[in-house]
């Protein structure tokens, strides 16, 4: 009888893993690669030591099943629910994190070369353009205790159940840094994932393809898959695109099984997968903001830039972080090299900052046009399908509803306000007749734990409105 119980016993174990692995894992595996890619870019981009890095991962009921193994070594991290299932993700030097898929392999990066992060010539060069960064001159008109009371502010916890969690805050006037905080653990050395600000800088990649006439936004039949005569997404443009109107029926929702989730952490190629998602409406008729468009652009800019793989992957390099010294930033691509331009590109605080500086200047860096000229108005003005004004090209906006201004966003902040957003808080606020740019980064739980209305406004009580005369 024992041992006939023992035999019993063992049949539903071995059944209860086979119910677990079969349909357990499929679930389990985006958290999985969640927990994996995050995890080595925190350690292996961002700077984080090991047991920081996983510290921050979110405190849901499956994460406290999940065993995370971290091998400096070989600058790697494995996600597993022992029995279930494992992912992978593989640091690749100056690249970034790269989730390891689960059928197939990571293609080859080449070897990057960079320019060291931090030099002697470029520590003493004043910002932007170094890291000399003098808070004792700035300038006269600006209310330093109101100021600091702001940045106190951002890093205060007022309430026990929203999180604010912010690293850093950087604000800048007139070209200059007149306001610099950061978290203990963290500094002006410290990568920062931008998650969604990432598809504003995938808006300044396109743009100077379009400077240098290798790309239009009126291109239409992007894909092979799209260009058969009765396939109706032939018409998509990349305008669409950037606009978020293709009119795809996209599914941004991050619950483990969603779309984005299963996009972003289960993906192999995440552009094929987007590109075979159908046609929901009428290009430009809908606006639904979409995780999936922006990759798809990235796909659109790897084709336009033709060549080798480490043509394409140095291009950001060469076109945009380079000439205005964002030297820190890294945007990381999935297992084909294809850069995951919605969600995952680290930079320092003082980068960020930088890219915001650039489109507060129209575009241009030092004399050098960076972007085509036009390019930040184009970027910046509604998408004719975003009901409340809230969206351009790739960057958020506060214009209003078309037919009633005061119904936008942040009703309580300037119209002209137009930001780079992304997951946990991430932000980039621009704000052109204040000669603004303020830079807000953390670990938002939940997102709207942090308040930009709260932090803009306490800034603004720092920096008078210019004399309009």
């Amino acid at each position: 009888m024992r041992i006939r119980f023992l035999l019993r016993f063992a049949a539903f174990l071995l059944a209860l893993l086979l119910v677990a692995r079969v349909f357990g894992g499929p679930i389990a595996r985006p958290a999985l690669g969640y927990v994996a890619k995050v995890t080595c870019s925190q350690i292996f981009v961002g700077g984080l030591p090991a047991e920081a890095a996983v510290a921050e991962l979110p405190d849901l009921l499956i994460a406290k099943l999940i065993r995370t193994t971290v091998d400096v070594e070989n600058s790697s991290v494995r996600a597993s629910i022992p029995l279930v299932a494992a992912r992978e993700a593989k640091d690749h030097f100056g690249h970034g994190c790269t989730l390891v898929p689960v059928r197939g392999e990571v293609v080859a990066f080449p070897v990057v070369t960079r320019p060291p992060a931090l030099s002697p010539e470029h520590a003493m060069l004043p910002w932007p353009d170094g890291e000399r960064v003098l808070l004792q001159d700035i300038p006269m008109e600006i209310d330093e205790s109101k100021l600091r009371a702001a940045l106190t502010r951002a890093f205060l916890e007022p309430e026990e159940d929203m999180r604010r969690n912010t690293r850093a805050v950087v604000v800048v006037y007139r070209g200059q840094i007149v306001g610099e905080r950061y978290a203990d653990g963290f500094g002006p050395g410290t990568g920062f994932p931008g998650w969604s600000m990432t598809k504003s800088v995938g808006n300044a990649l396109v743009g100077a393809l379009v400077m240098r006439g290798q790309l239009s936004l009126d291109a239409s039949g992007l894909f092979p898959g799209w260009r058969g005569e009765d396939d109706a997404r032939r018409v998509i443009t990349l305008r669409h695109l950037m606009a978020m109107s293709d009119g795809l029926a996209h599914d941004e929702s991050y619950a483990p099984s969603g779309g984005a989730t299963k996009l972003l952490f289960g993906a192999a190629d995440i552009a094929a997968t987007a590109a075979a998602t159908p046609l929901r409406h009428a290009p430009g008729s809908t606006w639904y903001y979409s995780s999936a468009a922006s990759n798809l652009i990235a796909q659109v800019v790897r084709d336009s830039i033709g060549g080798t793989l480490e043509d394409y992957l140095s291009f950001p390099r060469r076109a945009l972080f380079y000439p205005i010294g964002m030297r820190s930033a890294v945007m990381e691509p999935d297992a084909t090299g294809l850069f995951v331009a919605s969600s995952f590109m680290y930079a320092t605080a003082r980068d960020w900052a930088r890219f915001g500086l650039l489109y507060l200047r129209d575009g241009v860096w030092e004399g050098q046009r960076i972007l085509p000229e036009g390019w930040v108005a184009y970027s910046t003005t509604p998408a004719s399908a975003a009901p409340l004004g809230e969206y351009g090209a790739q960057w958020w906006l506060n214009a209003g509803a078309p037919d009633d201004s005061t119904r936008r966003p942040f009703p309580e902040l300037p119209r002209e306000l137009y930001r780079a957003a992304g997951f946990e808080g991430q932000t980039i606020a621009i704000v052109p007749s204040r000669d603004l740019v303020v830079v807000r980064l953390g670990l938002s739980r939940p997102d709207d734990a942090f308040d930009l209305t709260e932090l803009m406004l306490d800034v603004f009580a720092a920096i008078p409105v210019p004399d309009a005369g």
